[in-house]
């Protein structure tokens, strides 16, 4: 089975916590309905390493030029995307989009969307409504009070969601049968071991 490339766009500044649950999830094949399905490949605005607000340090596996439409594209936020210096990828994000192809956004990466227009006409959330707002973007009266919101092919998230984000994508993805997604999710929720076992019983 070849498998299917999940994008993970990297930048200097990028929240580590927001993708972290993500990530994993789509890399790691235990508990998968199709184990392997997905690869997670990183791209940068160009083949120069960039550093986390962690401190860690990143080399993309492709430049934005070699970007080609996988199974999703999934943008951190960071604060680069408040300085107006991810515009690039933005382009690319609406060119996916047209084809097709689901675009995952937290925290300021929400604050790109809205810049690019792409959140003027669809249910989306983000940090606060204030903070889209500031973009002057036209999809005030569409803001959902939610950690997460998924709207077609768009998934938007605030900052303080990740595992939420994390469900979201997977459920797109089609990554787990949604009883393994739902014990997944809650045993990280709430941190209740009965949900270990649930996952122990539903994939062994």
């Amino acid at each position: 089975m070849e498998k299917q490339i999940v994008h993970l766009f990297v930048f200097n500044t990028l929240a580590d916590w927001e993708t972290g649950y993500a990530v994993a999830g789509i890399n790691n094949p235990d508990m998968q309905k199709q184990p392997g399905q997905y690869q997670i490949q990183t791209v940068g605005l160009d083949a120069e390493p960039v550093a986390t607000i962690g401190g860690l340090t990143i080399l993309p596996d492709i430049t934005l030029d070699e970007l080609e439409p996988g199974a999703m594209l999934i943008l951190p936020g960071g604060e680069a995307w408040d300085r107006g210096e991810n515009s690039k990828i933005l382009e690319s994000t609406k060119a996916l989009l047209a084809a097709n192809i689901p675009v995952a956004a937290i925290c300021g990466a929400t604050a790109g969307l809205a810049r690019a227009g792409i959140l003027d006409d669809i249910p989306h959330t983000s940090n606060a409504p204030e903070y889209l707002q500031v973009t002057n973007y036209r999809g005030a009266a569409l803001y959902q009070n939610q950690p997460v919101v998924t709207s077609g092919n768009v998934i938007t998230a605030n900052s303080t969601a990740p595992l939420e984000f994390a469900y979201h994508i997977f459920k797109k993805l089609d990554l787990y049968e949604p009883p393994v997604l739902e014990a997944w999710y809650r045993l990280f929720k709430t941190g209740d071991a009965s949900y270990y076992f649930t996952l122990e019983q539903l994939t062994t």
